[in-house]
């Protein structure tokens, strides 16, 4: 079995992926103490599509406006907050809808799939650092299942140490690489493969978070959980409605939460 890739790491965006396989990585040499969230200017990158209007070359102040909203929304995490006015939405839809990037709203990124609303990539976030490792200090390997285009990979890249994202459909895969090359993410890990199967070549995971939902949580997710980790995904429940769902890992098993009404994708096996 080969090893995990040491952390940091450089993607190296040369080249695909075979199926269940990390992209290519390239290690590059940092102090190991440096163990700290991402500075502000780390992510900053030069402007990629055209400027709509209301947005200019800069949607700092646009940014600035929904992170606003998200707060008075409920969304109370100061590191949650901060990620998302870092990250910059218009980079990862179409540029036809690069207006409504900043709404809270999902938007079309092909293939039947959508990126979700801030609101939610917020909320699921917040979650996330909720957990008793967490709440610990800085959040520890996390591993997203559904990459989408990227966006939710670049916020959990600033809230957690290293992010392994992984895609079943290899055009949202492309395009997610595409996506994340300008803002080389060093802890950001994409792999093309079945995300019911998790990643178990990186667990244990302090925290999994699922773009997608199905009628039970897969075990694998469960067994590469941490102890003392969290997993947030959305499932059908009994009423055939999506519900957030909320997994502790305890030293003494599992701990779940059914939380509020979410809409998601609906969670599939194999790659396409």
């Amino acid at each position: 079995m080969s090893q995990r890739p040491r952390f940091p790491a450089q993607l190296d965006f040369s080249s695909g992926a075979p199926s269940g396989k990390t992209i290519a990585i390239k290690k590059v040499a940092t102090p190991a103490s440096n163990t700290s969230a991402k500075p502000l200017k780390s992510l900053q990158v030069k402007p990629v599509l055209a400027p709509a209007p209301g947005h200019g070359m800069d949607s700092a102040a646009v940014r600035a406006r929904m992170v606003q909203k998200l707060a008075a929304s409920g969304i109370a995490s100061a590191p949650v907050l901060r990620a998302m006015g870092l990250v910059e939405r218009h980079h990862f839809v179409d540029t036809a809808l690069v207006n409504q990037a900043y709404e809270d709203t999902s938007l079309p990124i092909g293939l039947g799939q959508t990126i979700s609303k801030p609101n939610v990539v917020a909320r699921m976030g917040e979650l996330l650092l909720d957990s008793p490792l967490g709440r610990a200090g800085p959040l520890g390997r996390v591993l997203e299942i559904g990459t989408g285009c990227g966006y939710q990979a670049a916020v959990l890249a600033v809230l957690a140490r290293e992010v392994y994202s992984i895609e079943r459909l290899r055009g949202l895969h492309d395009k997610a690489r595409s996506n994340l090359r300008p803002f080389r993410l060093a802890n950001v890990h994409l792999l093309f493969g079945d995300g019911m199967l998790g990643y178990a070549k990186g667990a244990p995971y302090a925290g999994i978070i699922a773009a997608a939902g199905g009628e039970a949580i897969p075990q694998a997710w469960l067994d590469q959980l941490a102890v003392g980790g969290r997993l947030v995904a959305p499932m059908v429940t009994s009423t055939g409605q999506q519900a957030l769902v909320v997994v502790d890992k305890t030293a003494v098993g599992l701990k779940q939460q059914l939380l509020e009404a979410v809409h998601f994708v609906p969670l599939k096996s194999g790659i396409a």
